[in-house]
């Protein structure tokens, strides 16, 4: 899936699904139940890797996630999580980072945690064959200066992320995730552009959803409160390693079942 068929999904009575993949046995299971965009997210810092932040993640890091991701994913649209400070700063170095997530990791598409400082980076990436997705609202990258706090909440804020939301769409953005954001403020953006918008956090009213993979299958200990666990991994997961450290310690794994014996092998000492 190309940035074209996502653009072309804007307004479509079947919304677009997106979730978060960091590997390529997840990356296959989301393939396999069709959903349309896999999100090699920033994420995979705070769920995957240990640490308390998305901050620590490298250019590296999420390059390798995307590769493993993208080895696999065929139909799904694969989209690389640029990290914190591997844009924004240096224009030359933000189009090299973004451009080995298409070269090197094969990814389809970047996406950027947007504001004023990425309209003309969406530009000048999606001129260089580059497709971008922009995010607005909440950005995690910025925590220490507005907190994990849903933004948008007065008319000032809103109509920034509306004016943000316009200019990255002229900017080339092929669509727009808008995070933790009053329905009604995501509502009035999706009617304002052409652009397929992907909320989360966001009210039932965008044209598409993202959630990390790691709470709608119930892997996190912690859900967000716009999220939603559809599952419960972690319980099973705890459940079969339970089993498996009881099965070991009190000698019934393995077994003559899952063992194997040679002929004349019994001694050879």
């Amino acid at each position: 899936m190309r940035a074209k068929d996502i653009r072309d999904r804007k307004g479509d009575d079947e919304p677009l699904t997106m979730l978060t993949a960091y590997d390529a046995p997840t990356a296959e299971i989301l393939e396999d139940v069709g959903v349309d965009m896999l999100l090699v997210g920033d994420s995979v810092g705070n769920l995957r890797l240990g640490y308390d932040s998305t901050l620590p993640v490298t250019v590296d890091q999420i390059a390798s996630h995307t590769a493993a991701v993208a080895r696999v994913a065929d139909e799904p649209m694969v989209v690389a999580d640029m990290p914190f400070l591997s844009f924004g700063a240096d224009p030359d170095e933000a189009i090299e980072h973004a451009g080995r997530m298409l070269k090197e990791a094969d990814a389809d598409a970047v996406k950027l945690e947007s504001g004023p400082h990425t309209v003309k980076l969406t530009e000048r990436l999606t001129q260089l064959g580059i497709p971008v997705q922009a995010h607005l609202g909440l950005t995690p990258q910025h925590e220490n200066e507005t907190g994990l706090f849903r933004q948008g909440t007065d008319e000032s804020a809103a109509t920034q992320i509306l004016d943000l939301a316009y200019k990255h769409e002229r900017a080339g953005a092929f669509s727009l995730v808008l995070e933790h954001v009053p329905a009604n403020v995501a509502s009035e953006v999706t009617d304002a552009i052409s652009i397929p918008t992907i909320g989360i956090g966001a009210g039932p009213d965008c044209d598409g959803q993202v959630l990390t993979v790691d709470e709608v299958i119930g892997l996190s200990e912690s859900v967000a409160p716009f999220s939603k666990a559809f599952g419960d991994v972690r319980g099973e997961m705890r459940s079969a390693v339970e089993d498996y450290v009881d099965a070991v310690r009190s000698g019934a794994f393995p077994d003559d079942e899952h063992s194997h014996y040679e002929d004349d092998l019994d001694d050879i000492r």
